[in-house]
């Protein structure tokens, strides 16, 4: 009996885990993305939004631009934070205020441009997935233990 119940917890195991696997196997690895180019980056992701949206020629045109730049924004930004990770180990909270002030200034940005790009329906739809993507970057984080604060307390009473 005591053998049938360990068979029984071990193909459960191995189950739920190659479901996570497979889950994960439409994303392409973190380490692989990084080993692209900025261009064949921004390629891709243009491509996969005019999958998802249905972009026109001179729309895919408009969003390249947008992409390109975000990315050169982004690569400057990682890079900014590298160089301050080696000088100090944790960032005041004035920096870490302003990090994120910027960050929220950029998307505030971006968004606006899509908006004048996109129809109402595609931006709606553009919207929506880029909150999905959102939500599943912090269910991602919250999987790993990170936790950002208070917010995230847990009742157990």
């Amino acid at each position: 009996m005591k053998k049938l119940f360990i068979a029984a917890l071990l193909v459960v195991g191995i189950t739920a885990f190659a479901q996570d696997r497979k889950e994960m196997g439409n994303r392409p690895d973190r380490s692989e993305m990084e080993k692209l180019s900025p261009e064949q980056r921004t390629e891709l992701m243009v491509k996969k939004l005019t999958l998802e949206l249905d972009l026109n020629a001179k729309q895919q045109e408009q969003v390249k631009q947008i992409v390109a730049e975000q990315g050169l924004k982004r690569e400057a930004m990682r890079a900014e934070r590298m160089a301050k990770k080696d000088d100090e180990k944790k960032r005041n909270t004035d920096e870490q205020f302003a990090m994120k002030n910027k960050m929220l200034d950029e998307q505030i940005v971006m968004q606006d441009k899509m908006k004048s790009i996109l129809t109402p329906a595609q931006f709606e739809k553009w919207n929506s997935q880029k909150d999905k993507r959102q939500g599943k970057f912090q269910d991602r984080r919250q999987g790993r233990g990170h936790q950002d604060g208070p917010e995230k307390e847990h009742d157990d009473k």
